[in-house]
């Protein structure tokens, strides 16, 4: 057999590259023709080719699971890596290993290429688990991820039952507190921090603190109406309980936060509530 069928037979058969002779498979062209016909053949290539960046190349263009077979040195080089995302995404990070998957700055730079969610739960589900232990690259990644709340799931548990990690993250989203710990969400100081961001964040604070009275009386307080949404967002949240507690809906209608159709039946026609209604008119 000479090189010319040698070519022929990896250009139709690319994984018949594995029972070439020993001096074919170290040939650079029939590797080359072997990867273009099918990626994945790298697997068959001479060890050499499989850090050869033009080979590679070639076998992660006709197919990117070809990547599974790429030398490691090439999965901790951080600019093919890089490349290589650039080219065909973030799924790419799957193939990477240590020291890159803890390399702070690196994966800072893809979190600010590809901000949003789908691409992060792949950077960061393949991330090194010490990096999700550090709250203060936690916290970077929150200022440059899309939603930003959405980070904490991959934090580690420990931040998670982290008082002051917790404030800071809420403090930057909201969402962040679907993630906190379960002990948090009755947390006052905490719930009231995220609520000062959006009124959504009463769907993951803990029940307990949507039916007291004080604690919803400090947020509404807190908080008078500016506009509809807001309105609307609070009534989502107050309990049953609370829309038939007349000193409650006296407090709130001072904040112009209920209307006569907001509240229970049972006390639309108090004569309390009424003339406090119609004196805002």
């Amino acid at each position: 057999m000479d090189k010319k069928e040698a070519l022929e037979i990896v250009q139709e058969y690319a994984f018949e590259l594995k029972y070439l002779p020993t001096h074919f498979r170290k040939d650079k062209e029939i590797n080359l023709a072997a990867v273009k016909r099918k990626g994945s053949a790298l697997q068959f290539a001479d060890k050499s080719f499989r850090k050869d960046k033009d080979v590679v190349l070639e076998a992660v263009k006709e197919d990117s699971y070809a990547l599974e077979f790429v030398d490691e040195s090439l999965k901790k080089d951080k600019k093919f890596i890089l490349q290589m995302i650039k080219l065909y995404g973030t799924s790419v990070f799957t193939y990477a290993v240590k020291p890159l998957t803890k390399n702070k700055k690196f994966i800072l730079e893809l979190i600010k290429l590809y901000p949003h969610r789908d691409d992060l739960d792949i950077l960061l589900s393949f991330a090194d688990n010490i990096l999700m232990k550090d709250k203060k690259f936690i916290l970077k990644i929150l200022k440059k991820t899309l939603p930003r709340g959405y980070v904490l799931q991959f934090a580690d548990n420990s931040l998670k039952k982290n008082k002051k990690f917790i404030i800071e993250a809420v403090k930057q989203d909201f969402f962040a507190l679907g993630f906190a710990d379960n002990s948090l969400k009755k947390d006052k100081e905490i719930v009231l921090e995220a609520v000062k961001q959006d009124y959504m964040a009463l769907e993951d604070a803990d029940s307990s603190l949507i039916k007291n009275k004080k604690f919803m009386l400090e947020l509404i307080k807190l908080h008078p109406r500016r506009e509809y949404e807001d309105l609307n967002n609070i009534l989502t949240y107050v309990s049953d309980s609370l829309k038939k507690d007349k000193k409650f809906i006296i407090e709130v209608i001072k904040q112009d936060f209920f209307t006569l159709e907001d509240i229970d039946e049972s006390l639309r026609n108090d004569p309390d509530i009424l003339a406090i209604i119609n004196k805002k008119k």
